[in-house]
């Protein structure tokens, strides 16, 4: 039961935040989602299965809900809460605005901060030494060669960090510094070890040493992913001391499975591993130990085996190139089977490359014990360090690779996708790629099951009004004690909003349906001053550029023409100026899309978001789905589609008082069968059908 005293603090906190909070509208759907948090995190429902997932409309204002639902209960039960977003506008929200405010109003003791992972910080070690230092060698440390530019940019910098006018985060850069630059003094797992004397001081392990110190964490998926792929507790605290809130949780199935795959070049893997070599035999001569030079020896022999078979395998692509299709020069294996000639090798090279990333961790080894025993100098050691933690990193990844492509799959669960491409390249190479095309009981095993208590919330989790597609995708059932709750928009859809179908002689599959939609979208703008145009592809949204620009080039805003940021604050400078804005954009338009008021009156959506299946893992799934008896285009495509369109209509209103057209340009609303429940699914707008 939730303790007597937490559920006072919730309701004097409640009634403080309505004072606070200038034009606060109490709503009921935020008071019931606040205490189903708190009540199924503390085991109310089910002890054994404290997790509830939300769906929150628009408005119900589900960050204030998720903070008081958690926050006071962690607190009394001595636990954390870590928030993980999607999305750096959010993280930011949450930061700067909505946790400041809950802390003041509440009176509450708590410590907050947002976690970046590693990469997100510079590695001092490594910028001091690429700065230029007389005893090193700089152009080994370098992985191209630079410009005199690029250093002077990397010493400007390090200025600032000394001279305190920049913390070291790759968010608060002082000047713009290209990928590849930053790629080289970012900070990484294997070489910026807070046991080395030259990194205790360094931005990423300074700014952990205040994370234990925080009640609530912020983060990323990716960073969150990256503490459960090491069991947890590593990055984060230990999953059984954390209330988890997953914010914009539709994102989740799809984070889960990039982070679980992997892929690695056949001749490109070749060429680092004899860097590999060079730099095995640095620690050799830099190591005074003679038990140095056993495992050196050793993974010399075990990265030329490992060589020898992918130089193997790349000769052998080459003399097959028919397995590879024409379009997409892609080989991909029908149900995750590697036929028999790739079977063996596939066993070689995951028993070679694990055996190649022992030897080599053992090496790391050995040169710490030298740097912790002082016999090696520091300008040596970082320069070493860094080319130690490149090749772990590459050599990782390749072991991970192999041992995937290797795997026998559970008959039981899906099988992984596999697939190899051709990178036409100067060397002609092929990339090796394996994923999970089903991601739900790992998350089980790495989340579900170890979690103090977990929210999983988003203004759009349903499909089809129901949550059976989301609950599959992330490892959950509808019936295994999780707590499900699905909570209205408070916004009066039915007067403030009308959903248009208009009368269309085409529909998406016909060749002259891009005309017709250009046509339709003279005519739609009219007389308009804001309006929104998503489209599913880039290739019909340039077609229709091309054929309306003569007529509204001067009020087009293209998405790619400049920065999402830069167009919405130019379609934002029209609207205030009373001039007519139209954007174009595509499916990342439709989603974190915040234009509230005169900003966005008429939004226009050329075709219902379908997923065409072209990326071998949607091809694999698609295949898993119609070998097990189903149908794919029901059982994937038109719940996702169901989301995607919720989430392109919510681009509308965005505040209570918001008002304006919706258009659907895409007859098979009315003409297929699927049409009346993806229109069911959607808020309850006037609808206006031609």
């Amino acid at each position: 039961m939730l303790p007597d005293t937490v559920k006072t603090q919730i309701r004097t906190i409640y009634k403080a935040v309505a004072t606070a909070m200038p034009n606060f509208c109490p709503r009921r759907e935020q008071n019931y989602m606040v205490a189903e948090i708190a009540k199924t995190l503390v085991g109310e429902y089910d002890k054994n299965r404290p997790i509830i997932v939300v769906e929150a409309g628009t408005g119900i204002g589900k960050s204030l809900s998720y903070i008081l639902g958690t926050i006071p209960l962690a607190l009394a039960t001595k636990k954390k809460v870590c928030i993980a977003t999607a999305t750096v506008a959010l993280q930011e929200q949450l930061m700067n605005k909505d946790l400041p405010f809950f802390k003041e109003v509440s009176q509450l003791d708590f410590r907050y901060g947002l976690a970046k992972g590693r990469q997100r910080y510079v590695c001092l070690a490594k910028l001091e030494l690429l700065c230029g230092d007389a005893n090193v060698d700089q152009m080994a440390l370098w992985q191209t060669k630079p410009d005199n530019s690029q250093v002077e940019l990397l010493q400007s910098l390090l200025k600032d960090y000394h001279d305190k006018r920049w913390n070291g985060e790759l968010d608060t850069l002082p000047h713009p510094l290209p990928d590849h630059l930053w790629q080289q003094i970012a900070c990484d797992k294997h070489s910026c070890q807070r046991g080395h004397p030259s990194h205790r001081q360094c931005p990423f392990h300074l700014a952990r040493e205040d994370m234990d110190e925080w009640d609530v964490i912020i983060v990323n998926h990716n960073l969150l992913f990256a503490d459960l792929e090491l069991g947890g507790g590593i990055i984060l605290p230990d999953p059984s001391e954390l209330y988890y809130v997953i914010d914009e949780a539709h994102h989740l199935p799809g984070v889960a499975r990039d982070f679980s795959s992997a892929q690695a070049t056949l001749r490109g893997s070749v060429d680092w591993l004899e860097k590999a070599l060079k730099t095995s035999k640095k620690l050799q001569d830099l190591i005074k130990s003679t038990q140095v030079i056993a495992p050196v020896q050793q993974f010399q022999d075990d990265a030329g085996e490992l060589a020898r078979l992918l130089t193997l395998l790349a000769g052998s692509l080459d003399a097959n190139p028919t397995m590879f299709t024409n379009i997409d020069n892609r080989w991909r294996f029908e149900h995750g089977k590697l036929p028999q000639q790739l079977t063996t090798i596939a066993h070689d090279l995951a028993k070679a490359s694990a055996t190649t990333l022992k030897q080599f961790t053992r090496l790391q080894s050995l040169l710490n014990e030298a740097i912790k025993d002082g016999d090696v100098a520091k300008a040596q050691a970082d320069s070493l360090q860094t080319d130690v933690g490149f090749t772990l990193q590459r050599l990782e990844n390749i072991s991970k690779l192999w041992k995937m492509m290797a795997k026998e799959d559970n008959p039981k669960g899906a099988p992984m996708a596999r697939w190899i491409e051709v990178i036409s390249n100067r060397q002609n190479d092929f990339l090796v790629c394996a994923s999970p095309i089903e991601v739900g009981y790992m998350l089980d095993s790495m989340l579900w099951e170890k979690a103090a208590g977990v929210v999983l919330c988003s203004a759009t989790l349903r499909a089809l009004n129901k949550f059976d597609h989301f609950a599959h995708q992330v490892g959950l059932s509808l019936t295994d004690g999780s707590r499900y709750l699905a909570l209205d928009s408070p916004f009066d859809f039915k007067n403030n909003a009308t959903l248009f179908l208009p009368k269309m002689r085409t529909e998406p599959t016909e060749d002259s349906y891009t005309e017709e939609l250009a046509k339709l979208i003279l005519g739609l703008v009219e007389d308009e001053t804001a309006t929104l145009v998503l489209f599913t592809s880039y290739w019909q949204m340039e077609k229709v550029t091309e054929l309306v620009k003569s007529k509204l080039g001067q009020y087009l805003l293209i998405q790619g023409s400049d920065s999402r940021q830069a167009l919405l604050d130019k379609h934002k400078q029209q609207c205030d100026a009373g001039k007519v804005s139209i954007l174009f954009g595509t499916g990342s338009f439709s989603e974190g899309l915040d234009l509230p008021g005169d900003y966005l009156t008429n939004l226009i959506i050329t075709k219902l978001p379908f997923s065409v299946p072209t990326s071998p893992v949607e091809q694999a799934h698609a295949e898993y789905i119609k070998l097990r008896g189903g149908n794919p285009f029901m059982q994937l495509t038109i719940p996702d589609a169901s989301r995607k369109l919720i989430q392109s209509c919510g681009r509308l209103l965005r505040k209570e008082q918001d008002y304006g057209r919706i258009t659907i340009l895409d007859r098979r609303l009315v003409t297929k069968r699927y049409g009346q429940s993806l229109l069911d699914s959607l808020p309850p707008y006037r609808r206006v059908i031609e």
